[in-house]
């Protein structure tokens, strides 16, 4: 089996591999990054037909590349976003390799670095980079058995309706997948059920203003850690059909059947949790406290942006939220199909290294690791809110490139240069 030598070896291509390759390469510092299929593959075979991004081409883009055939407002499809990370790694001139492997990376003994296998052969890195992002490994609850109804599927296996059999479809998940996926159903002609828990719903617009600016003007996107309690509540906001504010009452309003949260399985009953108008609360409360805010920011710094009263109006809840529905026999009510929009895991089975905690998770400060050359880029709440997101990815990356560069100089000390010459004292 062949080997190579490399400085830092980035596995995966996706947008957090070209940002780290982007600014590698700026520095100098040889590299290599490895794709076990080809540039930004879940955007083009991971997700549905018909996702687009969830924040506007002016904001989910890194500082060097503008989308050329999506307008700054407009909400880029997967395969733009796909062909623009392919243009934005051709542009960097970046070393990827597609169709490589990596199977596993383990520290030398009594050398620096490590031993990155790979399908096609072994690379020794001082340096490695874990960029595979935070979609790696779909998590569905074990609260179903499998022949519950006839199909069963993770949202990222999710195309569009067609692909599923006839009948009504349950969609357990309210966060932008789980609400647009329900959403698309419910306008193909089915009848669905959305399952939702508790959730952040930003406006999509207001006073003249995506959400994203929203977030930036008021320093929402450098906010370090989620607030307590709030780790892995998802935020529900559409890129869809130009983009639009996510409004459960709206859903109901289309015929979405809204239910609790998804507790448990019996004999062909599946059971909710009694907190769906709780959670639809909880995430008004949020909206509405971001619109204070913006007025706020508005009136302090004497914007002239359109106001919006209309915006804070929250409407009257559904029947199906005053009087939930707690107990759903799956064949009586034709549900044929349910959607586990429910997230993902990490996985890193792979990295051999002594940087994670008892559940599995990165042990890490923005990005560097507790064990020395691992570093991780692309998760969630890395270094900040935006962390995950395109163009936060970017700014993380540039972090761990000038770490990593740090280290070098250290490595590179030579006291056999120095002279022994004392410097020459002042002269007064």
């Amino acid at each position: 089996m062949s080997s190579e030598e490399t400085e830092v070896v980035v596995v995966g291509a996706g947008q957090a591999g070209v940002a780290m390759s982007e600014h590698l390469g700026a520095s100098g510092v040889p590299h290599i990054v490895l794709e076990r299929s080809r540039i930004a593959e879940r955007w083009r075979s991971e997700r549905w037909d018909s996702l687009v991004a969830n924040g506007p081409a002016w904001h989910d883009r890194f500082p060097g590349l503008e989308f050329s055939d999506v307008a700054p407002d407009a909400f880029a499809s997967k395969e733009q976003v796909a062909d623009y990370f392919e243009a934005y790694a051709e542009k960097i001139d970046a070393p990827i390799r597609t169709g490589v492997e990596v199977t596993s990376v383990e520290r030398h003994a009594n050398r620096p670095g490590f031993r990155v296998e790979t399908s096609e052969g072994v690379i020794n890195a001082r340096y490695v980079v874990a960029a595979t992002g935070p979609f790696q490994k779909p998590v569905i609850p074990p609260i179903l058995p499998a022949d519950a109804v006839p199909v069963q599927i993770h949202s990222s296996a999710y195309r569009n309706p067609e692909q599923l059999p006839e009948g009504a479809v349950l969609v357990i998940g309210a966060g932008s997948s789980g609400v647009q996926i329900a959403d698309e159903l419910r306008r193909s002609g089915r009848r669905v059920f959305l399952s939702v828990g508790p959730h952040d719903r930003p406006p999509r617009e207001y006073r003249g203003r995506d959400f994203c600016w929203w977030l930036g003007v008021l320093g929402r996107w450098d906010a370090e850690t989620p607030p307590q309690g709030a780790e892995h509540v998802t935020i529900a906001v559409s890129g869809a059909r130009g983009g639009h504010t996510v409004d459960f009452r709206a859903l109901a309003g289309t015929g979405v059947e809204l239910v609790g949260m998804t507790a448990s399985y019996e004999d062909g009953v599946l059971r909710f949790a009694t907190d769906l108008g709780a959670n639809i609360a909880a995430g008004d409360a949020k909206y509405l406290e971001l619109l204070q805010a913006a007025d706020e920011y508005v009136e302090r710094n004497g914007l002239d942006l359109p106001e919006e009263p209309e915006a804070h109006v929250i409407g009257p809840d559904p029947q199906c939220v005053t009087d939930p529905l707690l107990e759903l026999d799956l064949a009586e009510a034709g549900v044929t199909s349910i959607v586990w929009a429910t997230g993902f895991a990490a996985d890193y089975s792979w990295l051999k290294a002594d940087t994670f905690d008892e559940r599995g998770r990165p042990v890490q400060r923005r990005g560097v690791s507790s064990e020395p050359g691992v570093y991780f880029l692309g998760l969630p709440w890395l270094s900040r809110r935006g962390s995950s997101f395109i163009w936060g990815v970017w700014h993380d990356a540039r972090y761990v490139a000038d770490h990593i560069g740090i280290q070098r100089s250290y490595l590179s000390y030579d006291s056999t240069a120095r002279t022994d010459t004392a410097p020459a004292a002042p002269q007064n």
